[in-house]
């Protein structure tokens, strides 16, 4: 009996918790597995996005067309980040998980990437040109590479019939991007146990309970943004049926869940959105590597659930003012955060700086941002494929969904 590959990805998530919690800490002789299907997942990113963005723009001939699918993609982004955090501080409201908790922060330590300093937001702005583009390849910095490409595409088509050569190469270049993630999906499994399971062995059940009402509100506060805003969104004006995306968008979704990367996940998020949603490439080829760097819902709801769990745990009462502050901290940080793992930790020293909060307060949950870090990156991208959906239908493109293989 042969099965898809989204029951295969969900038999080796099972497996993953039941073997981390049977043998713990000694299941990590699987983790080689885990990084590399890591490794294998990175090789691919770069050359894909730069590959697929260059025929998305190239193969629109209509600038203004361009120019309004960019619009629209990153409104709807920005808008569902504020209602993503509006809706993590509804729910943190509601259970205040910082309440009545006894945590000793004796010999806790800020961790080194959420401590730095952030930059500007000139100095992002001029970060996204890159000085060298084939160094922004190699570093694999992805809004680099998407002006980059945005560039190239944009020339080939301004060029017109003598730049038919280099968008043809970037068309066949694109084909075999899409076959090689096609064939490193067939590890997918052996890849999501290897990462999963030596986390559950690491941290147990025993080690979470104490900031379970922490993981209860950023996991209800996910679900809850994904069912009612992605729902209403992809049926409203994607005119497709939820069900039917959230299925097509499955498999996606539990790569994102296992390895909390967002750009790690672009890969399979790009196959999905093409192959299930019926989302055509030049456009999603354009909309999913944009959302993979500046769509941060999940991570916006992580900072609105954290903020007031830490105000709650050192006994701050925060005003209206500090609130609004946080909620647009949030939503600008998003556009220059990376969409890697431990991301939010460095959006959340951000958001704690601009409303003047203890920075120690990120250590009281750093022991549990990478089980936080799984749930906020699968909305990440399940947010990015409905940006996809969205974007097609109210351009008037007609999406053909195929079987969900």
């Amino acid at each position: 009996m042969k099965f898809n590959l989204v029951t295969q990805i969900f038999i080796a998530f099972v497996l993953a918790i039941i073997l981390g919690s049977v043998f713990g800490s000694s299941i990590d002789f699987l983790k080689p597995l885990g990084d590399l299907f890591l490794r294998l997942i990175k090789f691919i990113i770069a050359p894909l996005i730069l590959s697929t963005l260059v025929v998305g723009v190239a193969s629109s001939s209509n600038p203004k067309q361009l120019g309004r699918i960019g619009l629209k993609t990153i409104v709807y982004y920005l808008v569902t980040t504020a209602i993503a955090i509006i809706i993590g501080l509804a729910v943190a409201f509601m259970i205040s998980p910082g309440k009545g908790l006894d945590i000793s922060t004796e010999g806790l330590v800020v961790p080194e990437a959420a401590a730095q300093e952030t930059e500007g937001a000139i100095a992002t702005i001029l970060n996204i040109i890159p000085t060298n583009p084939f160094a922004a390849l190699a570093e694999g910095n992805i809004l680099q590479i998407i002006f980059f490409a945005l560039f190239i595409g944009l020339a080939i088509t301004f060029v017109g019939e003598k730049a038919q050569p280099v968008y043809r190469f970037f068309e066949g270049f694109s084909e075999v991007m899409y076959k090689i993630t096609g064939i490193v999906m067939k590890v997918a499994p052996i890849g999501i146990l290897g990462l999963l399971a030596p986390i559950i062995g690491q941290y147990g059940v025993s080690v979470l309970l104490p900031l379970l009402k922490v993981i209860i509100a950023v996991y209800l506060a996910c679900i809850l943004h994904a069912v009612i805003v992605y729902s209403a969104a992809v049926k409203t004006w994607g005119k497709m049926s939820p069900l039917k995306f959230f299925k097509g968008i499955s498999p996606a979704a539990l790569v994102a869940f296992s390895t909390a990367s967002s750009a790690g996940t672009l890969p399979v998020t790009i196959k999905n959105t093409n192959e299930n949603l019926g989302v055509p490439s030049k456009i999603s080829s354009f909309v999913l590597p944009l959302g993979a760097t500046i769509n941060m819902d999940g991570t916006a709801i992580y900072q609105g659930v954290a903020v007031i769990f830490i105000a709650q745990f050192y006994s701050l009462d925060l005003t209206f003012l500090q609130l609004l502050t946080v909620i647009l901290t949030t939503v600008l940080a998003s556009i220059g955060t990376a969409g890697v793992p431990g991301a939010g930790m460095i959006m959340l020293a951000m958001v704690l700086t601009s409303v003047n909060m203890p920075l120690e307060g990120i250590a009281l949950i750093a022991g549990i941002d990478r089980v936080l870090d799984m749930m906020r990156t699968t909305v990440n991208i399940v947010g990015d494929a409905s940006a996809a959906v969205v974007v097609a239908g109210t351009e008037k493109v007609e999406t053909e969904i195929s079987p969900v293989k």
